[in-house]
């Protein structure tokens, strides 16, 4: 197996197991983000205590990486070495929470919900890709 079949191979697997656990934490489904973010209302934690099993995983799986000489199917390890709090992550960062906020999707749970509710997902997701496609433009020509 040439190391480019490798690579999809591992990005099919682990990508499925990924949306596996997108499903099995109910993450699918909007209204599962929507009651995290209404705190005054019909709170439900589920969402937070996701986040707190996903940065437990990260954090061991990025220790157990950073020791081994290179990846699977990489020849370097690509770890982002910006740490700059900057006003463009800010904007970026409060745009996407705004957006998952209204909505209660986020891209990777909308992909997901493909599977499941095609139609609801296209409402939101064709909107979503625009903005993305949008928002690469605007940062070229705001920040060069």
């Amino acid at each position: 197996m040439n190391k480019n079949t490798k690579k999809i191979a591992w990005a099919l697997v682990l990508g499925a197991l990924f949306g596996l656990g997108l499903a099995m934490s109910k993450m699918l489904d909007p209204q599962v983000a929507l009651g995290f973010f209404d705190i005054a209302g019909d709170f439900n934690p589920m969402l937070g205590l996701v986040f707190v099993g996903a940065l437990a995983v990260s954090l061991i799986g990025y220790r157990m990486a950073i020791h081994r000489p290179k990846p699977l199917v990489e020849d370097e390890f690509h770890i982002p070495t910006n740490t700059t709090i900057d006003k463009r992550l800010i904007i970026g960062a409060a745009i996407f929470g705004i957006g998952w906020g209204l909505s209660g999707y986020c891209p990777a749970p909308l992909v997901g919900t493909v599977v499941f509710n095609w139609k609801e997902a296209l409402i939101f997701g064709i909107p979503m890709v625009l903005g993305f496609w949008l928002g690469k433009r605007i940062i070229k020509r705001v920040w060069g």
